[in-house]
């Protein structure tokens, strides 16, 4: 009885080991860079600038999901709200090939909606004051 609990005993420690390094390999890594994931940044770079500006008006918000909105087309002039449109659709569309990138670089495409909830987070708090972000449903200034 004393060695099936003696082997029991090493099993489950030998478990929790391995358990244990199971869950440190799945951890994501999110600054991984792939030749993909370079064009993708370098794409977002180059139209943050464009977006700043409405960020700073309040005329476009980060979701919660890891995304961008307009939030308020009223802050952007009349003959800018078509280019708003096609900003923010360009940088969704960015984003999500980044969450899927950064997935399959990691060997783990499945991850990618966890990946994409780690930016949202990532996104908001790097977020500047004054800039406006989705929480509870609503919107809310930083």
């Amino acid at each position: 009885m004393k060695k099936l609990l003696l082997g029991f005993l090493a099993a489950a420690s030998m478990f929790v080991a391995v358990g244990s390094n199971f869950v440190q390999a799945a951890a994501p890594d999110l600054e991984i860079n792939t030749p993909a994931i370079s064009a993708i940044k370098n794409s977002m770079q180059a139209r943050h600038t464009q977006l700043l500006p409405h960020y700073n008006s309040g005329a476009v918000g980060l979701t919660a999901d890891g995304f961008i909105a307009v939030k308020d087309a009223t802050a952007v002039p009349l003959k800018d709200r078509g280019g708003i449109n096609s900003l923010v659709s360009a940088e969704n569309a960015d984003r999500a090939k980044l969450y899927k990138e950064i997935a399959a670089g990691n060997g783990h495409p499945e991850w990618e909606g966890d990946v994409n909830l780690t930016f949202a987070g990532r996104w908001i708090d790097k977020a500047q004051a004054g800039w406006w972000y989705q929480s509870g449903g609503g919107w809310v200034k930083k």
